[in-house]
C-alpha cells in the first residue's frame, strides 16, 4: 500500500510542521499541543522547544485562546464563572491566565446576569422551564446556590422555590 510514513519526526522542523498541521484544524492551547506532540513520540524537551517556537511565532497564545473560547462559550451556553474557569483549566490553561481572561471577558457582568442569560438561552430554544428544571440547569452550569436562589426568586417569585 502507498500509506504515509508513520515514523516519528526527527528534526525540529518536522516537529514544527506536525504541530502546525495539528493547529490548522482547531484552535488549541499550549498544553493540548504539547500533549499531542508527546503522544506522537516527541521527547519532553522537543515538545517544549516546539511550543516555545510556536508561541514566539504567535501560533500559540493561551491568553487569546481563553478569551476567544469564553466569548464563544458564553454566546452558545451562558454559565457561571467557576464553571468557565474549570473548563479553561481542563483545557490546560493556567489558573492565572484563565482568571484574567474571565475578568476581561466579563468585566461588568455579575453572576445573577449570567444566570438570567442561561435561563433565557434555554427558553429561546422553545423549551418551557419549571422552577425545578431551572435550578438543575443553573447548577449544571456552575452557578452558586445563592445566585440560583436569587435568580429563581426573580423569575418565578417566592412560590418558585421548592421547600
Amino acid at each position: 500500500m502507498g500509506g504515509k510514513n508513520r515514523t516519528s519526526p526527527s528534526s525540529p522542523e518536522e516537529w514544527m510542521h506536525l504541530a502546525v498541521r495539528y493547529l490548522a484544524r482547531w484552535d488549541r492551547t499550549a498544553a493540548q499541543v504539547e500533549q499531542f506532540l508527546l503522544s506522537k513520540g516527541a521527547a519532553a524537551n522537543q515538545a517544549k522547544q516546539t511550543i516555545s517556537r510556536l508561541s514566539d511565532l504567535r501560533y500559540l497564545d493561551d491568553r487569546a485562546y481563553a478569551e476567544r473560547w469564553l466569548e464563544s462559550r458564553l454566546a452558545r451556553q451562558p454559565m457561571g464563572r467557576e464553571r468557565l474557569l474549570a473548563e479553561l483549566q481542563a483545557k490546560g490553561i493556567q489558573d492565572a491566565v484563565a482568571e484574567r481572561a474571565v475578568k476581561k471577558t466579563l468585566p461588568e457582568v455579575d453572576d445573577d446576569t449570567l444566570a438570567t442569560r442561561a435561563l433565557k438561552s434555554w427558553q429561546r430554544k422553545g423549551r418551557p422551564v419549571t422552577s425545578l428544571q431551572a435550578v438543575r440547569l443553573l447548577r449544571q452550569r456552575g452557578f452558586e446556590e445563592e445566585t440560583i436562589e436569587r435568580t429563581i426568586r426573580a423569575r418565578f417569585g417566592h412560590e418558585g422555590l421548592e421547600p
